[in-house]
């Protein structure tokens, strides 16, 4: 397993409690020694405990260089640039590492959400490092030596051990019998159903996936924007709507994060920009919802000069330690830098602030001091920790409720 991250170490531990060695690598000689303590550097539900045993049995290892194995799985980021473009620069370098090790009758599987195309090219970087193998193609003739696939997660965190193996998969071959192959090894942990199919097809399905809930959130956002420029209530909008039988419009937020619907849409658009319109103006509405709620909590912050301010949340989403692309973040990180020690933030999910916070003055604290210290309060995540406490301790307040968490 090439990257030991928020999808590579839990699909490494469930393979491995299949019954399979499984060697893990990352580039991070801290991640590898924890792991191979039987410990983790993230959070998710009962992570922990499966990592700790598998380890304890000897079906979990990790290093920094790959051995030779019957199948490497590629699960590393795939980011894009200030100019919206993707950089697949990781996605190939574990091909270079791994290039070295693959045997004949390997099999490579890429894992990482990438743009179509992104498997084509892990095939030209190890045929062009293994002249001796025969690679999907690039046989010329040959039969293949090794097999290439392609097969995206779909996972949701805090519950990604459960969905690794009840949810289905789609698996892209680079040729018919890759697909076959990669799905044989699918099958050996999976539960739910393994679809072959192409590998343009199978990477297109994972940008789809997560476009079409992009669109569909943009929608909820932009019509918050509408319904808050008319003085109408849009959680009530929403929930009457909601009783037509064929209408199911989203919870709006403060935008989109995480490292997948906030980013593979874009994938989407670098490919065709021409074509792709409904999908970038959907990227753009959720891109700039952050800076509406920067600026309605100035506006609250400039007409109470003497308040203090809570921010309830920083995570992408309810429930997670996961800071990765969060628009919480973002509004939190700004409000601070303007605002300094009149920010109170409460993340329960964090022990300390971010270091992009660090010095501004914003105070990481408790709800309960926060609602004794705070007049004003921005809803950014909510948290099941937020949605149980005791609602009386908000009472009186000035509250900004971007998630409709309070909405009767």
């Amino acid at each position: 397993m090439i990257g030991l991250g928020y999808i590579g170490l839990p699909t490494a531990a469930v393979i491995a409690r299949a019954g399979l060695s499984v060697r893990g690598v990352d580039i991070s000689q801290r991640i590898v020694d924890l792991v191979n303590q039987g410990k983790v550097h993230i959070q998710e539900t009962d992570l922990d405990a499966l990592v700790k045993n598998v380890v304890t049995d000897g079906m979990l290892t990790a290093s920094t260089e790959p051995p030779v194995a019957d199948i490497y799985l590629i699960a590393v980021p795939t980011p894009f640039g200030d100019d919206k473009q993707p950089d697949i620069s990781m996605v190939l370098d574990a091909a270079r590492l791994i290039a070295p090790v693959l045997p004949v009758g390997g099999c490579v599987i890429l894992e990482s959400t990438s743009p179509v195309g992104t498997t084509q090219q892990v095939a030209s970087v190890l045929a062009e490092m293994r002249p001796d193998l025969a690679i999907p193609g690039h046989c010329g003739g040959r039969s293949p030596d090794v097999h290439i696939a392609y097969c995206p997660e779909r996972v949701l965190p805090g519950k990604i051990i459960e969905e690794l193996v009840a949810n289905d998969r789609v698996v892209g071959g680079m040729t018919k019998a890759c697909a076959y192959h990669a799905k044989d090894f699918y099958n050996r942990f999976v539960r739910g159903d393994c679809i072959e199919t192409s590998a343009g097809v199978a990477e297109m399905v994972k940008l789809t996936e997560n476009s079409f809930r992009d669109v569909n959130i943009a929608f909820a956002n932009e019509l918050s924007l509408v319904a808050e420029h008319m003085d109408i209530d849009v959680w009530e909008v929403i929930r009457l709507a909601n009783r037509h039988p064929r209408v199911n419009v989203l919870q709006p937020g403060p935008g989109v994060g995480g490292h997948c619907i906030a980013v593979d849409p874009w994938f989407l658009v670098s490919s065709a920009p021409e074509q792709a319109r409904l999908i970038r103006t959907a990227r753009e509405v959720n891109d700039a919802k952050p800076e509406h709620v920067i600026g309605r909590l100035n506006a609250m912050l400039a007409a109470s000069p003497d308040s203090r301010i809570a921010l309830l949340g920083l995570a992408f989403k309810p429930n997670i330690d996961d800071f990765r692309e969060s628009p919480a973040l973002e509004i939190a990180q700004r409000i601070a830098s303007e605002h300094g020690d009149r920010v109170l933030v409460v993340e329960p999910f964090t022990d300390e602030l971010p270091a992009a916070m660090a010095g501004a003055g914003a105070v990481l604290t408790t709800y309960d001091r926060a609602m004794a210290e705070a007049d004003l309060v921005a809803v950014l995540v909510d948290h099941d920790a937020f949605r149980s406490a005791p609602r009386y301790l908000s009472a009186g307040k000035i509250v900004y409720d971007t998630r409709g968490m309070w909405a009767q």
